[in-house]
Parts: structure tokens; sequence; C-alpha cells
């Protein structure tokens, strides 16, 4: 057990260690336009982190972090143009508050009743909250309707404006690293052994003395709240924030991320962010099969990659982490180390 468990935690270590270095090192020798590319990445991997949160360490199945992010986005966006502000130190915040406290209002309708919630009732409660804000967006002209918000003003740290390129690309991956590590630090303490444990066998854990829905619910509003920082960064980055960001459509997108990457990871989160954006860009763009492949892959890219993730669930449900981790290595060693050998060495002597 010890073995495994100093196995599991090396390869996360070095596939870790390798992403970061990555991560710093690229962007001064890349061209702008793939600058902003990876900075893009960077921003919707913290969206695709707040749905490996609820679903790959709480079982919370979520069709709505979009709602969150998309809100979010719509309300700094709004506040900047409105109000003149734009200090990164008051809309990331604001933008944190308000996906923090949408989640927390969504948690009381679909997961804080009086009944313990079905996985489908999560799942549909959450999709129709992001179907009906989308549709609500579209046809509001108070928020640009069909248009949405553009020309949005730089973010700015001080007298420090903070321009699209290398800048908030450093500014997106700092976020980034402070949010991984804190969510890594969270999973991996006993709030996180709960959580693990109301995913595998929720009945057990309630009848434990937990209070299974509050825990849930916690986990989800944090989750909101990450993925409301992605929003707003999103928003600031593109200079627009418009319907199709709060709608079902990149909440699945957000699930397909995870599935793809690896559940219950985290790293898988950002893998799948990196890898299915790097197809969805490249592939089009393929000549070698000639001009009828071409022309699919720019019209049928969807089609591939639904086929690509049916596969991927089928054939190798953990995701491209499954490779490298074990099962039961993803979300559930806790405790102390030396607390792990005790209990390994009582087993053994129980056995013998």
């Amino acid at each position: 057990m010890q073995e495994v468990r100093s196995t599991t935690i090396n390869v996360l270590m070095v596939i870790e260690i390798a992403l970061l270095l990555l991560a710093l090192v690229l962007p001064p020798f890349l061209d702008s336009f793939w600058v902003l590319f990876i900075t893009k990445i960077f921003i919707l991997a913290l969206l695709a982190i707040s749905f490996d949160l609820v679903w790959g360490y709480a079982g919370i199945m979520s069709f709505g972090q979009a709602l969150f992010f998309g809100v979010a986005g719509y309300s700094v966006a709004l506040l900047s143009q409105k109000t003149g502000v734009s200090s990164v130190f008051v809309l990331l915040p604001v933008a944190a508050a308000i996906g923090l406290l949408l989640a927390f209002l969504m948690a009381l309708l679909v997961i804080l009743g009086k009944r313990i919630p079905s996985l489908a009732f999560v799942a549909l409660g959450t999709m129709t909250g992001s179907y009906v804000i989308e549709r609500l967006a579209r046809g509001w002209s108070y928020v640009g309707g069909q248009n949405g918000i553009s020309s949005l003003a730089r973010l700015t740290a001080g007298e420090l404006e903070i321009e699209e390129g290398i800048l908030f690309c450093y500014m997106a991956l700092s976020i980034l690293i402070v949010i991984y590590l804190t969510c890594r630090w969270l999973v991996r303490s006993q709030f996180g052994l709960v959580l693990a444990g109301i995913r595998q066998q929720e009945s057990r854990i309630s009848f434990l003395g937990y209070n299974v829905q509050t825990f849930k619910a916690v986990i989800f509003s944090l989750a909101g709240m990450i993925a409301g920082i992605s929003g707003a960064l999103f928003a600031f980055h593109e200079g627009f924030v418009g319907p199709g960001q709060l709608g079902p459509v990149l909440s699945t997108q957000a699930v397909l991320y995870v599935l793809f990457g690896g559940v219950g990871t985290l790293v898988g989160a950002i893998i799948g962010v990196t890898v299915l954006d790097l197809m969805n860009f490249l592939l089009p763009q393929v000549e070698f099969f000639g001009p009828t492949v071409k022309n699919f892959l720019e019209t049928g890219w969807p089609i591939l990659l639904g086929l690509l993730l049916l596969a991927t669930v089928l054939f190798r449900p953990t995701g491209l982490m499954g490779f490298v981790m074990r099962d039961r290595s993803r979300n559930f060693f806790f405790g102390k180390k030396d607390d792990s050998a005790a209990k390994d060495k009582t087993d053994t002597g129980v056995r013998s």
C-alpha cells in the first residue's frame, strides 16, 4: 500500500512539475497568437477544475458551471462599463463573490432540500438554470442581447495596464497555480476525505453523522467561485462576453474536458483542456487527407469530438490520467504518511 502511494504521488508530482515548467518557460518563446491561445487554456482550465471538484470529488453532476462562469463575466463587464472600474484587485474578487453566491443559491434549490436529491435531478436542475439564464441574456437589451457586451477596457493593477499577451498570460497562470494548489490541499485534507467518502458511499457517511448535503453545498459553492474567476478573466481577455458563455454548451464542454483528461485528479482537467483545444484548432487545418476530410474536420469537429469522447468513456473511463494512475489512488489517500504506514503494519499483523 505504501509503495503504491509513493509511486502515485511521485508520478503525479512529475506530471505537475513538468506542466508547470512548460507553462513558465514557453510563453516568451511563442508568437503572439500562441501566447493568447495558451492564456485561454489557462483560463478554461479553471472552469474545468471547478467541474472536477464537484464531480470528481463529491459526485455532483453539474451542467451549470457555465452559469457561474458567464454571470460573473457579465457582472464585472457591466461594473467596468458603468463605473469605469478596471482594477484586477476589485473585479476578480467581485467575480469570485458573485460565483460563490450564485452557486450557493443554486445549491439551495437543487442540493439543500428536505430530501436527498438524485444525480439526475441535480444535473437537470443545473442545466435548466444555465439554459434559462442564457435565454434571458439573449433577449435582454440591457446586457446587449444576442450581441453581448463588447469593447471591454483592459484590466489594470495600479498604474499598470494588463495587456493581452505575456503579462496577461502570466497573471492567468499565477491565478491558476494558486487555485490549483489550494484545491490540491483541500481534496487531500480531512474535508476531502469526507468528500471521497460521499462520492463512494453517501449513505454510510450520512450514517456516521456527517451532514452530507452541507458538505456538497460547500464544495459546490467553492467550485462556483472558481468558475466565476474564470469567467471574469475570460471576459477581459477576449474583450467580450456573450450569451454563449452562459449556456449548457459551455457547461458540457467543461464536462468533456474533465472526462477526457481524467476525473478526480485536478491535473487531468488541465490536460483535457490543453489536448482538446489543441485538437480543435489543429485538426481542421490538416491537409494530408485531402480537401474532403479537411472540410469535414472544419464543420464536423463536434462529431469527431463526440466519437473520441465516447471511445474514452467506453475503453478508458479514467481518461488520459488513467494510463499513469491507478483508480483507487486518485483521491483516496489521506492522512499522514506515518499513519498509513502504521495501518499497513497493523493489517499485515492481522493477516499473519
